[in-house]
């Protein structure tokens, strides 16, 4: 572990680990923070640290919720005070403590950038991310369904069999046709009616 006062010498990127999150990932609706408080309570921070020390360790948690990558912080000191509303001397005062609000804080490699990673807040934000991405396949699974339930009366309408319109190869190959080559227009009978024309011909 690289020591919370590394920010004061220079680091090169391949001395330090990467941060497992993309910059690119986006949180925009990330208002909640999965917060353990019996994991805060016990923790050697909480127990240990000046009552000040502890309050703006705790504000660097949510902080970093806001930040690129999220979870993460910036090393440079002055914009640390800016993010927590401090002057720039009292926010290097609270870093000669024994125990400073960076307590277990690491640098980390974002992609070229080295940054402050804390292992619990990482922990919280891939979590974070990983229910995003299930709730955004849930949403795409849905929608998915919905396309394929019209998709099935509009085969019917246009003189399909039952048995075609209930067959999911079939339903795959007119919805990734209409992505591909119509996207964002009506899904018209017409436009089915080709649709299962030019199948014919590719099956």
């Amino acid at each position: 572990m690289i020591p919370a006062n590394a920010h004061l010498r220079p680091v090169e990127a391949g001395d330090v680990p990467e941060y497992p999150i993309s910059r690119e990932e986006r949180l925009e609706s990330h208002f909640f923070v999965e917060f353990h408080h019996n994991r805060w309570l016990s923790s050697s921070f909480r127990l240990l640290a000046d009552p000040d020390v502890r309050a703006y360790g705790l504000d660097l948690f949510m902080v970093a919720q806001n930040e690129a990558p999220v979870g993460t912080l910036p090393t440079d000191d002055r914009l640390l005070a800016r993010l927590l509303g401090l002057d720039l001397a009292v926010w290097q005062s609270l870093l000669k403590r024994e125990i400073t609000p960076l307590h277990k804080w690491q640098l980390t490699n974002c992609e070229g950038e080295i940054r402050w990673a804390h292992p619990v807040v990482t922990e919280i934000a891939v979590k974070a991310i990983g229910r995003r991405q299930k709730h955004l396949e849930a949403s795409e699974a849905a929608r998915e369904r919905k396309r394929f339930e019209r998709l099935k009366m509009q085969i019917l309408k246009v003189g399909g069999s039952s048995q075609m319109a209930a067959d999911e190869s079939v339903l795959s190959w007119l919805d990734r046709w209409f992505q591909a080559e119509h996207a964002g227009r009506n899904r018209t009978e017409a436009l089915v009616r080709e649709g299962l024309n030019l199948m014919s011909r590719h099956r």
